[in-house]
């Protein structure tokens, strides 16, 4: 395999592995606050990433043919720091919206890396570009709603 095409690989299963981060780290943000408004977002946000990880698979088949939805050893050391914050905050509605807010922001850079590579195929680099789009207004209605409180 070239170089060009394992970079490619390599450069999708992170973003892959990045949403299945974001499913896990939603569910957690729902399971450490009380507000039932927060919690169906957080879960919607989690439903949401799911239908990328499934767009990005159907686009790269070949790229990732895991089932399970595994996530990273960052992911998990991530979601492990947001019970700990949700503990000991005093106000864990505010805490998981700023980690929802920080996860956002590193998907959003992993995504714009992989853009300004410039060797995607155009039909993947569409779907990227979609969901790196659709992070981008997520981010703006979290810091919404961080702002709201």
């Amino acid at each position: 395999m070239n170089n060009n095409v394992r970079d490619i690989k390599d450069q999708l299963n992170d973003i892959i592995q990045k949403n299945e981060d974001s499913i896990k780290g939603y569910k957690k943000a729902a399971e450490n606050t009380t507000e039932v408004g927060l919690q169906t977002y957080f879960l919607d946000k989690a439903r949401e990433r799911g239908i990328f990880l499934v767009e990005l698979k159907s686009v790269v088949p070949a790229v990732n043919t895991r089932r399970e939805i595994d996530g990273s050893t960052l992911g998990a050391l991530h979601r492990t720091w947001m019970d700990v914050k949700a503990f000991f905050s005093g106000d864990e509605a505010e805490s998981m919206l700023e980690e929802a807010i920080r996860g956002d922001n590193a998907a959003i850079e992993e995504y714009n890396d992989i853009l300004e590579d410039g060797r995607l195929p155009l039909d993947v680099a569409n779907v990227i570009r979609r969901q790196r789009d659709q992070l981008r207004q997520d981010l703006q209605r979290i810091k919404t709603l961080e702002d709201l409180r």
